[in-house]
């Protein structure tokens, strides 16, 4: 059976499914184009982000399946400590890829242990692709059944194996996570050579390969939007240092009649936070994937992050990405624009944490009818029950 092809700027994370992976020993929940992710700390906000970096880490070239259980500890730091015999101790994540009309376009599921005897390496249980309902793979087949080492890689990583969903593994290859931490900014080399570090640490080497028109194009408006956001500052531009080296310059008001100018290892963690930010939405085209973002409102006035999410809808609204964001802000939840079914809610406990819909806790559409904000209504599900005790340290 055929099925007909949907563009790739359309698709879209739907559904995310986990099993004992990380915190979480079983969550549930679907996926918008805009969603904020929330919670105390420890509950596992970056976890559940780093459930889709592991399919991203297994779909992409030079990663792979084995690697991406490597880089995070091994299978003891991945799996659930609540796991005990639930779901036999194997760890699965399952993702729905689409759109709103047809949220199942795509299912990828993978479910996978430690091997019961030799090297305890991560094995395959099952592996499955189905779009629409279609059944594309399902291992394990007769030949891993005759040769039990292939269980060791998933068919998502090899191109002599994943055909039939391509398409998936583009997508899945295509998610991009940022957390900028602005001294890897100043100082790239601590990030070496890595591509689409992060951290920031090949901002600058990104902004000067954008083709010229392009790149004047985008520091333009990143100009224009640093002034409403960073006092003083009047023009910032791409300059490149005797070495050949790309840097930052910008030119802040000043007592001098020709202002001072700095570079990034003069500006401001908030400034830099700011500019990773902006420039990746804007380089970040139709065609994108999900960008995943760790708490970006640190280092930046209250003023300032309020405007994030009307940033975030106006840039989806030009066909920018999906965003998953994780957040710690109030400023960020009291927006009136935000909706229940954009908000997850973590909630750490004995048998790890669960994470609901804000529209599926109870109570909350009412409340909201009232009139309070999702910030008020989620302030008391999201803090340490005794934090005011903390003053007494």
């Amino acid at each position: 059976m055929d099925v007909p092809a949907r563009r790739k700027a359309e698709v879209r994370i739907t559904h995310l499914t986990l099993l004992n992976w990380r915190n979480f020993k079983s969550v549930d929940v679907d996926i918008q184009q805009r969603m904020f992710i929330v919670g105390p700390n420890a509950s596992g906000k970056s976890n559940m982000l780093d459930s889709l970096r592991f399919l991203r880490d297994i779909a992409r070239v030079g990663g792979g399946f084995q690697q991406a259980v490597a880089s995070r500890g091994g299978l003891k730091r991945i799996r659930c400590l609540a796991a005990r015999s639930f779901n036999h101790g194997r760890i699965r994540i399952e993702i729905s890829v689409g759109d709103s009309k047809v949220p199942d376009e795509w299912t990828y599921l993978l479910e996978f242990t430690a091997e019961s005897r030799g090297q305890h390496r991560p094995i395959i249980i099952q592996e499955r692709v189905l779009q629409r309902g279609v059944i594309r793979l399902d291992r394990p087949d007769p030949d891993d059944e005759n040769d039990e080492e292939r269980l060791t890689q998933t068919a998502l990583e090899q191109v002599n194996a994943n055909q039939n969903f391509r398409e998936l593994a583009e997508f899945l290859d295509s998610i991009r996570y940022l957390h900028v931490v602005p001294q890897v900014v100043r100082e790239p080399d601590r990030a070496g050579d890595r591509k689409d570090d992060p951290f920031g640490g090949d901002l600058l080497v990104r902004i000067a390969r954008t083709p010229a028109r392009t790149q004047e194009k985008r520091l333009r408006r990143l100009n224009d939007s640093l002034q409403l956001a960073v006092p003083q500052l009047e023009e910032l531009e791409l300059i490149k240092d005797d070495d050949g080296k790309p840097h930052l310059q910008a030119r802040y008001k000043h007592w001098r009649a020709q202002g001072a100018r700095q570079d990034e290892s003069d500006f401001s963690d908030g400034t830099l936070r700011l500019i990773g930010l902006l420039w990746t939405l804007m380089e970040t085209g139709k065609s994108a994937g999900p960008l995943l973002l760790e708490e970006p409102e640190l280092s930046l006035h209250s003023a300032v992050v309020r405007q994030l999410p009307t940033i975030l809808s106006r840039v989806q609204r030009t066909g920018g990405p999906q965003v998953l964001l994780t957040t710690h802000s109030g400023d960020i939840l009291a927006d009136q624009g935000l909706g229940l079914d954009e908000a997850v809610v973590l909630f750490p406990g004995d048998e790890g944490t669960t994470a609901q819909l804000a529209s599926a806790i109870d109570g909350v559409s009412e409340l909201i009818e009232t009139g309070m904000n999702l910030d008020e209504i989620l302030q008391p599900h999201t803090e340490p029950s005794a934090v005011n005790d903390l003053a007494l340290f």
